[in-house]
């Protein structure tokens, strides 16, 4: 393993995290606890308001799970950390966008962990597969995640024959959002970043967990439960200052400024 396998940099509200273990950026039990901790420090920390996970290198965005460190001990249901392989798909309360610069290979857990993110973003020369059935094993989150994102056939044809999709073919099913030249990905993202971190973080944050409690809820009932306010989040918006500010800043036709409270 690298030294430091996760690299951040603060600008502003936004943060950038980049798995950094070559050769392929795989991860093993320690990246993924690290990566646990660094995203559930984004989540706790008021002054940032979204964050980009990418890679280092130019070849591989991440192949998900390290075989070689498996071979070497790594157990495969060890600890991962507390969000999960890779740190993001299962933290509680991550009410924070997250945006995935996809920047090359992008495979097995890979993917998976570019699932959990909000907005995807990728370099034109990226590539997307689930390998997993090759290998004898399961796609878990994968497997969840993939038929409600893209089209159930399609979803079932790449996890059951671990085909490869370009570019292009995963922007025509809605995997990503956009296809972007290799040296622009990180431009765009960063704009991308800027334009959501300038919005207002406790509309970003009720969004966020409306959309995750809703998705098996029937649409009444998750109407109603807004409404009445019984989200964490949408309730601490109508009782916050910012709630107020967008009102005036409307009224006095001004930008509004967003304090987060």
């Amino acid at each position: 393993m690298t030294e430091n396998p996760i690299k951040t940099n603060r600008d502003g509200h936004v943060l950038e995290i980049t798995l950094d273990r070559p050769k392929a950026n795989a991860i093993d039990l320690v990246t993924s606890r690290i990566m646990g901790d660094v995203f559930a420090d984004f989540r706790d920390d008021p002054d940032l308001r979204v964050a980009i996970i990418t890679a280092a290198g130019e070849k591989f965005f991440c192949p998900g799970w390290d075989l070689k460190a498996a071979a070497d001990g790594d157990a495969v249901d060890g600890d991962y950390g507390r969000g999960g392989f890779g740190g993001l798909q299962e933290l509680p309360r991550m009410n924070k966008p997250v945006i995935a610069a996809i920047n090359g290979i992008c495979c097995g857990g890979g993917l998976e962990l570019a699932l959990s993110a909000d907005i995807l973003l990728a370099a034109d020369h990226a590539t997307f597969a689930l390998p997993e059935i090759r290998s004898g094993t399961v796609a878990d989150a994968a497997s969840i995640k993939l038929p409600k994102r893209i089209p159930y056939h399609i979803a079932m044809e790449m996890l059951l024959t671990g085909r490869w999709v370009d570019a292009e073919e995963a922007a025509r099913w809605g995997l990503i959002n956009h296809i972007v030249p290799a040296a622009d990905l990180m431009t765009k993202a960063r704009e991308m970043a800027a334009l959501i971190a300038s919005g207002p973080p406790l509309v970003n944050a009720a969004i966020k967990e409306v959309v995750r409690e809703a998705e098996d809820m029937k649409f009444l009932d998750a109407l109603n439960k807004i409404t009445k306010s019984q989200f964490e989040t949408v309730e601490k918006l109508y009782r916050s200052e910012d709630q107020l500010e967008g009102a005036r800043a409307f009224a006095e036709k001004r930008d509004p400024v967003w304090k987060g409270r």
